[in-house]
């Protein structure tokens, strides 16, 4: 299970959080840190509870019908259930599993979110600076007005990316950002996320191992137990847990046997 700690280096914590939709329990009692400027994995096989719990670092389960949330999750040391919800997505961005730029130019992609939150700034400064931080700006710097769903899925991605960071967020949460990728694309990514650690923390979901191995430092390995229950089965340092998983469970799954 997660190593229990209240250091200054913990951005996320989870305490006993329990997930049901519609009365059925999907996840159970997941113990969980998150350390700042670090990428943490969440692995394990599909309908173990993984996009569950990410959905809950930014309350989007809130706005599904009938889900109802036991525990207690903090951000920085506040009560994430007690804040706005708006307030906890701006601090709490998200990239989903498939590209979803909005339909109009890259530039406004970026640029209307910033206005709808009502940033003060020089917004033309704030959209280079996301597009470069989403290595994206050499790419798209004379194209700023083109239609975003014109772009390559690789980059859409990437300009999703941009949109979610051009706020500053503290954590990006990624649900299986590269599953509709291909390799290069995937590449680009995979080399983003590790440059992004140093301004913020990110949280990852992915089937895909090697991805986990690559850009994470510490891993989360969920499954189900006999009821069909989501649960956390191991928590590391990723390669401690790739090289020795100290759970059956965990080392069957690296290594391809569940």
């Amino acid at each position: 299970l997660s190593p229990m700690t209240t250091s200054s280096d913990i951005i996320l914590s989870a305490r006993n959080i329990s997930v049901s939709y519609q009365g059925v329990p999907a996840v159970q009692g997941v113990n969980l840190d998150i350390h700042k400027h670090q990428v943490t994995s969440f692995i394990g096989p599909s309908g173990c509870g993984k996009s569950t719990i990410l959905r809950c670092f930014n309350r989007l389960n809130d706005l599904i019908r009938g889900v109802k949330i036991s525990g207690q999750i903090t951000l920085a040391g506040e009560n994430l259930m007690t804040l706005h919800p708006a307030a906890v997505r701006r601090r709490v961005g998200m990239v989903f599993q498939r590209p979803n730029p909005f339909p109009n130019s890259v530039y406004d992609n970026i640029a209307l979110g910033l206005r709808v939150n009502g940033y003060r700034g020089n917004i033309d400064d704030r959209v280079e600076e996301s597009l470069r931080r989403a290595w994206l700006w050499e790419e798209v710097k004379d194209q700023l007005k083109r239609n975003a769903l014109a772009l390559s899925g690789g980059q859409q991605q990437r300009l999703c990316i941009a949109r979610a960071i051009a706020l500053h967020p503290e954590v990006l949460l990624m649900d299986e950002p590269c599953s509709a990728l291909d390799p290069i694309a995937t590449m680009r990514i995979n080399e983003l996320i590790q440059s992004l650690r140093q301004e913020l923390t990110v949280v990852i979901v992915t089937h895909n191992l090697q991805q986990a191995a690559y850009v994470s430092d510490y891993t989360a390995f969920f499954s189900t137990n006999e009821q069909r229950i989501g649960q956390m089965v191991e928590f590391g340092v990723t390669y401690e847990l790739f090289r020795a998983a100290q759970e059956q469970r965990t080392l069957d799954y690296i290594e391809g046997r569940l």
